[in-house]
């Protein structure tokens, strides 16, 4: 029940909720990888974390890029997913396909060829948690894409428990929280966002990763559950 110690290889981990997953498991003795995109953003994180820690580039959607990424790395305790392009919204009418492809091949696709390059390099008591969000189950206007790779990250989910055990295999589904997925809305329409969920939510404030961060570090510890969805939206679902 400690990460003590632990090897986490965490991708998508140079920002936002992948970060501060990152930072609250280093903070309990973990080892880091994190890889990502952009070496900048890869530098700014690991300026933020202990010396220990470890960053690579990683190119999301090609294949043998991923494949060599666990091959070089070795065995390792856990792998977190939480990469993604910054979120975009609009009606199916507006939609470029080509781009929600790429969302695609990133959210979804880059997910499902981590779990399979990476699991055969778990250690023994070793967990994968994947990240999906609240449009899954509670979509709006303008949230086809969105909701549909959500909704597609839990079935994986639920296959790769089945498949991949007795690995652990779950799900963290946030509502919104504060993160640089954000930041492809205007900044007066994000900042309108934020209140609106003040407002609303039952928590009476918008997400934090830190806070969504704890959802990730309690599926690495806990040892008897798999195949599972753990929702962290403040009460979204509920409104």
């Amino acid at each position: 029940m400690t990460l003590q110690n632990q090897r986490i290889v965490i991708i998508g981990g140079s920002s936002g909720i992948g970060l501060a997953t990152a930072q609250a498991a280093a903070c309990e003795g973990a080892r880091l990888v994190i890889a990502s995109s952009r070496q900048a953003s890869i530098d700014r994180a690991l300026a933020a974390l202990p010396a220990n820690c470890e960053g690579r580039v990683l190119d999301l959607v090609d294949e043998a890029a991923i494949r060599t990424l666990f091959t070089t790395l070795g065995a390792f305790d856990h792998l977190v997913y939480t990469a993604g392009e910054n979120i975009r919204l609009g009606l199916l009418s507006a939609t470029d396909i080509p781009e929600a492809q790429q969302f695609w091949r990133v959210r979804y696709w880059g997910a499902l060829m981590a779990a399979k390059y990476g699991s055969p390099h778990l250690n023994k008591g070793g967990s994968i948690t994947l990240t999906s969000g609240l449009a899954g189950s509670r979509p709006h206007a303008g949230w086809t894409v969105a909701s549909s790779i959500c909704g597609a990250m839990e079935g994986l989910t639920r296959a790769l428990a089945v498949e991949l055990a007795p690995v652990r295999v779950n799900i963290i589904c946030p509502g919104v929280v504060k993160t640089p997925l954000w930041d492809s809305l205007p900044e007066a329409d994000r900042a309108a966002l934020y209140r609106q969920m003040e407002e609303k939510l039952l928590v009476g404030h918008a997400g934090e990763s830190g806070e969504v961060a704890e959802a990730y570090l309690y599926c690495m510890r806990q040892t008897y559950g798999t195949g599972q969805t753990i929702i962290v939206d403040g009460g979204g679902a509920l409104i």
